[in-house]
């Protein structure tokens, strides 16, 4: 009944609003009479033309015999004086009616009371709409029961350093006293940090499930908003709840929507900031006795404020990286335990095929082989269907659509060709995987390489290498088509980056271990430079450039034989796998370079 009562209240408040409405509109449009002179009126009395009088102080309405209606003002103090008229109008038949001169007081203050209620209701609706935003958006923070919560330490593979880490805090929150009576204090935030889809995610609900504890888990993005002090108010809304259960695990996704480092010149920094000290002060306020671990991830841990990563708020950060060749197959049984797979199917061997790929990448490839094998018919999913699902999601999908001219297959074909002679001569190359003239991606052809194991740095002659690699696709047009396309755009892109990043961050030139800004872009990691020394950084990439394209070239003008034997089974078959590709150049005399 307490909940009706401001919707009656509301209800009555509309119907008294239309109601004097309508009768101020009723009134309004009644026409004003014809204002005549009173010696008129007197003329018209004698005349016998009068049907009725009404009668008050401020004025007279007559209606004439021909139903005329018309209205004159008598003279002050004119029927105080003759008294008499009054009774020769009766005496002549004329109807007389006296009415008071103040109007309907609903009538006289309807413009006023219509404008009270109309801002009335303008306030209210205004309330209703503040307080309903407000108590809507401190609920967007999601509570997951740890009862329906399957996710354990089991289906999180390829992070095994960071299941260590935070071990513990699974241990704490399952036998919080163990911890206490020695006086140790679990850690009260652990960032998650690395590459976007490695598992951060899926690694904090495997911590609360294997603790069996409620996971409240929000965005950062949920506590930004264009109204002051809304984010703040979500933030003491969600650590509220999360004292509500003792304990539990509050994860908060892309912290860096809502950590950055505060100061610069947005226009809404100052709600984030607002937000973000909530946020501090609320992570200072746990009560160690408590079991609340706070949780956040980031990929880009780097622009965090700093007062966020000091001990007693996120004393610990773990890194989350990409996963590495035995992880990559962990995660590829995970996700293959999902689907019906052949029992042939080699794991490790499309593990090796996948590197750098993320835990999110991994997945993604396994649906794809699961789709292709559904698309094909077949019951289970085979080798070739991850292969080709691998292939797809590195490269592209197919585009057999697309209508290559046959001046643009033979150019695309030699030009592959030679990205590809010039891998297999140089012995710091990673092994030829496939070669292809299809269209892929947005690439009118692809020459892949696989590495055969996993590389965590890269040496001078390995990236001197690539850049050769990339140089050779523009030299076999020049070589053997003498002429020069547009499709070696990207690959002349690459070449310089590597370059720059040799130049610039890797200390790999004349120049010396220093490290400039790139580009000319004041990125805050490098030393600004002068214009001297931004041309010898110019000069130094142009010239790594330069040296990988003469090695392509040198290289291709020897082995003329293998790109010609090459570039005619592009044209003849279209896509050559590794072994393929290894037998066609020993045809001609060229074996891979170790």
């Amino acid at each position: 009944m307490v909940r009706l009562l401001p919707r009656l209240a509301v209800g009555a408040a509309i119907l008294a609003l239309l109601g004097l409405a309508v009768a101020y509109w009723r009134t309004s449009r009644v026409p004003a009479p014809q204002e005549i002179a009173f010696s008129d009126f007197l003329r018209h009395v004698d005349a016998g033309r009068v049907a009725s009088v009404k009668l008050s102080e401020a004025a007279l309405d007559i209606t004439l015999t021909d139903q005329r209606v018309v209205r004159t003002i008598p003279p002050p103090g004119f029927f105080g004086t003759n008294a008499a008229f009054v009774t020769d109008l009766a005496r002549r038949g004329v109807s007389l009616e006296v009415r008071s001169t103040a109007p309907s007081i609903g009538l006289q203050y309807a413009p006023l009371l219509i404008a009270f209620c109309f801002m009335g209701l303008l306030a209210y609706g205004v309330y209703k709409t503040t307080t309903g935003r407000i108590s809507s958006i401190d609920n967007r923070a999601r509570t997951a029961d740890p009862d329906s919560s399957q996710v354990r330490f089991g289906d999180v593979a390829g992070v095994d350093e960071a299941k260590e880490e935070v071990a513990e805090i699974v241990e704490f929150l399952r036998e919080p006293q163990r911890f206490q009576a020695l006086g140790g204090r679990i850690p009260r935030g652990v960032l998650l940090v690395g590459p976007p889809g490695t598992g951060k995610t899926l690694l904090a609900r495997a911590i609360a499930g294997e603790a069996g504890v409620p996971f409240l888990f929000a965005s950062g993005s949920d506590f930004v908003e264009m109204y002051a002090g809304v984010g703040a108010a979500r933030v003491r809304r969600l650590f509220k709840d999360a004292r509500k259960h003792g304990s539990c695990i509050v994860f908060i996704d892309e912290l860096d929507a809502v950590g950055r480092a505060r100061g610069g010149h947005s226009l809404s920094h100052e709600e984030r900031e607002q937000t973000l000290n909530q946020l501090l002060v609320e992570m200072d306020g746990f009560d160690p006795q408590l079991g609340v671990v706070v949780i956040a991830a980031t990929n880009r841990a780097d622009i965090l404020d700093q007062a966020l990563l000091r001990p007693g708020r996120f004393d610990r950060q773990v890194y989350v990286a990409n996963p590495d060749l035995k992880g990559r197959e962990e995660i590829l049984r995970v996700h293959l335990r999902k689907v019906t797979t052949d029992p042939a199917v080699d794991v490790r061997s499309i593990a090796r095929g996948t590197p750098g790929f993320s835990g999110a990448d991994l997945a993604n490839v396994v649906n794809e082989a699961a789709l292709l094998a559904g698309r094909n018919g077949r019951q289970a999913v085979v080798s070739s269907d991850l292969e080709a699902a691998r292939d797809k999601v590195m490269m592209g999908a197919e585009r057999r659509s697309i209508a290559l001219t046959e001046q643009e297959r033979v150019t695309c074909a030699w030009h592959e060709a030679g990205h590809a002679v010039v891998a297999a001569a140089l012995p710091q190359a990673d092994p030829l995987h496939k070669v292809t003239i299809i269209p892929r991606g947005r690439a009118m052809g692809v020459t892949m390489q696989l590495p055969e194991t996993d590389r965590h740095t890269y040496t001078k002659e390995f990236l001197d290498t690539q850049i050769a690699i990339l140089m050779g696709g523009r030299v076999a047009e020049e070589l053997f088509m003498q002429n020069m396309t547009s499709g070696a755009s990207n690959d002349i892109e690459r070449a310089t980056d590597i370059a720059s990043h040799m130049v610039c961050e890797f200390g790999m030139s004349p120049l010396g271990p220093l490290a400039f800004s790139r580009q000319g872009q004041e990125d805050g990691k490098g030393r600004h430079v002068s214009e001297e020394t931004a041309r010898r950084v110019d000069a130094e990439i142009q010239a790594i450039v330069m040296r990988g394209y003469d090695r392509a070239r040198d290289v291709l003008d020897v082995h003329r034989g293998a790109v010609d034997a090459l570039a005619n089974a592009l044209l003849d078959v279209e896509s050559l796998e590794g072994p393929e590709i290894e037998s066609v150049l020993a045809r001609s005399g060229l074996t891979r370079a170790h």
